[in-house]
């Protein structure tokens, strides 16, 4: 009820300063005495072992997580997990601190309920996340960590970039990502070929390695893809994250595609080009999804993302072999109830379908 009072007076506003006005928001309500306990009474689904999805040796609360992209430089991700999201992940996070791509940069298309974004990997790099990261209690949730490549740095030097995040933020990250796949950095989908991903990720394994030498645990190391890989691509990048030993896949990024969408054409011209997200991507990302699970049946974890608003997208996506789901777009739509209706949703369509768990459900639809 109280996100349909805000959101028509946060669309009115630009969507990027709507991000820091609602992110500011949900950050001081936190930090207030009491705050992260009242926004889980508020929002969050009551604990049920039958939500937990246990994975990339952790656990987790629900299935239901926070995309990287949000929370770009991890100032948040206490007050999302108070939510009820089951894990964040932030970032993405670069080498060195860049400003992105120049403003207007993000744009709605409401009528597909989707997003186009041209950001760029606007952060304050690795080294300016690292001590609130190094900081946090882990005992709060599950946080990844999502690294890209500094759009300044050549691709020759692109591995030197991944692993300096990689060795700076693996010791406090629950899991890493590799991201290969933004539309909005120039020449980054080109390392997801896979002659250039695999030094690229055999580096980045070793530098987690290396700097989570003296670690009780090492991170789980996983890699996300585009939509927009031939099918033919996308088995590649399976059949080599299989011979390097990652632990996984998320899929898919935003789609440079502009097919189908109900918007008025003046109003995708104006948006322009950039990654598009939300519902648009449904269709493909779970098309991906499936092709990934055929290939690698349960050897991966699949972390699926695209186009998941509701309780239904996020049960087909783990029917067809997600482990967990990832909102982005859905939740800017939906408010700071999406998450634990969406996770009350999932138990509901468990029990009705005779599963005693979410996770016993996983790749129950192949």
């Amino acid at each position: 009820m109280l996100y349909s009072i805000a959101r028509p007076l946060l669309f009115s506003l630009p969507p990027e300063r709507a991000h820091h006005v609602a992110f500011g928001a949900l950050r001081f309500a936190a930090a207030m005495p009491g705050g992260r306990a009242l926004l889980s009474a508020l929002y969050a689904p009551p604990p049920d072992p039958a939500l937990r999805i246990d994975t990339l040796g952790l656990s987790f609360p629900t299935p239901i997580g926070l995309a990287a992209g949000f929370d770009k430089d991890a100032i948040g991700f206490d007050a999302l997990l108070a939510l009820g999201f089951g894990f964040v992940e932030v970032g993405t996070l670069t080498g060195r601190a860049q400003p992105g791509n120049p403003q207007p940069r993000m744009f709605r298309l409401p009528a597909d309920r989707a997003l186009v974004n041209r950001l760029g990997f606007n952060n304050g790099g690795a080294a300016g996340a690292l001590p609130r990261l190094r900081a946090r209690d882990r005992s709060r949730g599950v946080v990844g960590v999502n690294v890209g490549k500094t759009k300044l740095v050549a691709e020759s030097s692109a591995i030197d970039d991944y692993v300096q995040s990689t060795r700076l933020l693996a010791p406090h990250a629950d899991y890493l990502v590799v991201n290969v796949s933004s539309p909005n950095t120039p020449g980054l989908r080109d390392l997801q070929s896979v002659e250039k991903l695999a030094p690229l990720l055999r580096a980045v394994g070793e530098a987690i390695d290396e700097s989570t030498a003296e670690s009780p645990r090492r991170p789980a190391l996983l890699v996300k893809i585009a939509p927009d890989l031939a099918d033919d691509d996308v088995l590649a990048v399976a059949d080599l994250a299989e011979k390097l030993g990652l632990d996984g896949i998320v899929a898919t990024n935003t789609t440079i595609s502009r097919e189908g969408l109900a918007s008025p054409r003046a109003q995708i011209d104006a948006a322009g080009v950039g990654g598009l997200s939300g519902e648009p991507l449904r269709a493909r990302s779970l098309e991906v999804l499936r092709l990934l699970r055929q290939r690698v049946e349960n050897r991966l974890v699949l972390v699926s993302v695209g186009g998941i608003a509701d309780d239904r997208d996020a049960w087909l996506r783990i029917l067809a072999g997600a482990s967990l789901v990832q909102l982005y777009t859905g939740f800017i739509y939906g408010g700071p109830e999406t998450p634990g209706r969406i996770a009350r949703g999932l138990l509901a369509r468990a029990r009705a379908d005779g599963f005693a768990r979410v996770a016993d459900a996983i790749g129950a639809g192949i």
